[in-house]
């Protein structure tokens, strides 16, 4: 169970869904955020206890998910797809978890109180204004909006990330695996085979007969899926680019001296301070502290003596403070000194300062190169812009693409064949094609051509389907080389494993292994201790021929491919208990990372758990329809793999 549970945890489905996102951003406002989850929603897709999540939200975290997920692979996933794949479900299944193991921390007790949020905050210094630092509630916000976040939602899932994180800490802190578990693993790997081997050289057999056309043609029908070519477009191609073309413009230097004079407070440092803060319930508490770090006393000790933990900024500027009071305060202080009892508006507190970094002014000259790049960057999006801006009013007077782009000083470029995710015909991306342009190339009919779309940043582009040739199977003059080489390649295999297997079977009845590897001109070789550890590492053999080696019995032959192509007959000479002394020492050694992977797959077990004990419900349809799916391909989606829709619960 626990290596099933770690195969899922490890695939590239799982690592994209269990990269929740948490912007690294401070809060705002935080407040009564369960509060907002706990008021019904009608078009609930997921209900787990008390928390719910919206068709809204459910399509925000399924569009991140094929986002990434076509980042990381490097293709399209087209809604149709995903649906086909049954992708849509394995979202709601992994979110219904998701959320099913938050209700259960909540109803455990375990959440963050507000105090550890605003804690968050003073740790979080990137939505502090760099000329004041003070946070930016406006850029806050709208940071929130580009990424379709509320302020509530995201400030619960903060509180999640909080909650789940100390959970782990807690258990984690004390955690190891018992040594047995890793003594049975390492007497496992460790345990050795002494092998007699030889390998059958394909040149030693006689070729295989080349085949006939009508071979080649029967195997082309067998294996015509694999065979099938998909749809090919060609098209004409027109972009204007602000980032291509910004590097052959020349700055202005009055344009630089400009920028330099709006933005020389932001490119300047304000002063930093590194300090600890010592909370007190009282100005008796706190004069306590006072006298207790005058003597020397370290901060946490004086901070745990009166029940507390002390608060550390590090390089913080006066706005990432929390209590202005306490940060007037401090920014008076010179190096080494400790204040006095501090009444701010959050109760009293004690600061001892640590270091002070002096503000910096940047100088024109030092940050001339970022200056310049953004003058040009600048004027070419401007240029660009007026670009486009003449295309389109060329094009809709009737232009064709070719006269408005020459109009406009642009160029199209015809591309392709090429297929939906940008190869070529050899199976090579086709440079300077983004997944938009695809998208919209390949849902064009043949002979349509886009309008001018905007892909951000000063980029744009237009294309034109000239041809589109549909899926088909090639014919067999164009494949007929490297399908027969492949085909001659898979006859010599065959006879090499049939001829391997003879030789086992004769060597099973008496004959010996040097007399075996004599008939077909090979030489015995021999490796004393082979262990699974070093055929892990080494990986020259097939997991096939590994596997059988190891499941052998002493003085039975075997055989298989070995990773080079080549097969292998082996005898099992004999078989080596690990040596105490290596295993002791991949106990020790291993314990640590074995823990921490034991206490992975224990977490993936307790979310179940969770899971099984919170029983969220779900609504594929709603799912579905929250996606834009057509009711014709639900209909197809329901229709796959038993338990595909995964209804709740």
């Amino acid at each position: 169970m626990i290596a099933a549970i770690r195969a899922f945890v490890k695939s590239w489905f799982a690592k994209v869904l269990l990269s929740v996102l948490i912007l690294s951003f401070v809060i705002f406002g935080v407040g009564s955020v369960r509060d907002v989850f706990r008021a019904k929603i009608r078009d609930a897709v997921i209900t787990a206890g008390s928390r719910q999540v919206s068709s809204d939200q459910f399509k925000r975290m399924f569009d991140n998910y094929k986002r990434a997920a076509e980042q990381q692979s490097g293709q399209q996933i087209t809604l149709q797809d995903a649906v086909a794949k049954h992708l849509d479900t394995q979202v709601l299944q992994e979110v219904a978890t998701q959320e099913a193991f938050s209700e259960f921390l909540h109803k455990s007790g375990i959440e963050p109180a507000a105090t550890l949020i605003a804690d968050a905050i003073r740790k979080q210094p990137a939505f502090f204004d760099p000329v004041s630092g003070r946070f930016d509630k406006t850029a806050y916000q709208q940071k929130l909006a580009e990424n379709q976040l509320t302020p509530a939602i995201f400030e619960s899932l903060l509180s999640d990330e909080i909650a789940q994180g100390h959970l782990q800490a807690g258990f984690q802190a004390g955690f190891r695996a018992p040594l047995s578990y890793e003594a049975v693993i390492a007497a496992y790997e460790l345990e050795g085979r002494g092998l007699s081997y030889f390998l059958i050289d394909p040149r030693k057999l006689p070729p295989p007969t080349p085949p006939t056309d009508a071979q080649l043609q029967a195997f082309m029908a067998q294996n015509g899926a694999a065979l099938k070519r998909p749809e090919f477009r060609n098209l004409t191609v027109l972009r204007f680019s602000a980032k291509t073309l910004a590097p052959t413009l020349q700055a202005d230097l009055a344009a630089v001296q400009k920028l330099y004079d709006f933005r020389k407070d932001s490119l300047s440092t304000p002063e930093k301070r590194s300090l600890i803060e010592v909370p007190a319930k009282d100005a008796a508490s706190a004069q306590a502290v006072v006298a207790k770090l005058k003597a020397g006393v370290a901060p946490d000790v004086a901070a745990k003596s009166i029940g507390v933990q002390p608060i550390v900024y590090t390089d913080a500027p006066k706005a990432a403070i929390a209590d202005p009071k306490v940060a007037d305060a401090a920014f008076a202080l010179a190096a080494g000194q400790i204040s006095g009892p501090i009444q701010g508006g959050l109760g009293y507190a004690v600061v001892k300062l640590a270091s002070i970094t002096p503000a910096k002014t940047a100088t024109l000259e030092q940050v001339r190169p970022d200056l310049e790049a953004q003058v040009r960057s600048d004027a070419a999006a401007q240029k660009v812009y007026d670009q486009v801006q003449k295309y389109d009013d060329s094009h809709s007077g009737g232009a064709s693409m070719a006269d408005a782009a020459k109009a406009a000083g642009g160029t199209p470029v015809a591309i392709g064949p090429l297929t939906a995710q940008g190869l070529d015909m050899t199976g090579h991306p086709v440079p300077g094609l983004s997944a938009k342009l695809l998208k919209d190339a390949f849902a064009l009919a043949p002979g349509a051509e886009s309008d001018m779309e905007d892909e951000g940043q000063g980029e744009y582009f237009a294309v034109r389907v000239d041809k589109v040739t549909p899926p088909a199977l090639p014919t067999l003059a164009e494949i007929k080389e490297p399908l027969t080489r492949y085909f001659m390649a898979k006859a010599m295999s065959q006879a090499m494993q049939a001829k391997a297997d003879a030789l086992v079977q004769a060597i099973q009845k008496g004959q010996s292994l040097d007399a075996a590897a004599a008939s077909i001109g090979g030489q015995v070789g021999h490796a004393p201790n082979v262990t699974r550890a070093a055929m892990a590492q080494n990986r020259s053999l097939s997991p096939e021929l590994a596997s059988k080696l190891f499941t052998a019995k002493q003085g039975d032959a075997v055989t298989g491919p070995t990773a080079q192509g080549a097969v292998m007959v082996a005898r099992v000479d004999s078989i080596q208990p690990a040596p105490v002394a290596d295993a002791a020492r991949a106990v020790v050694a291993q314990n640590r990372p074995f823990s921490g992977q034991l206490f992975q797959d224990l977490g993936e077990m307790a979310r179940i758990a969770a899971r099984e004990s919170v029983k969220p419900t779900m609504d594929p349809a709603r799912a579905r329809t929250a996606l834009g799916v057509s009711p014709e391909d639900a209909a197809k989606a329901a229709n796959g793999p038993s338990g595909a829709d995964g209804k709740a619960p």
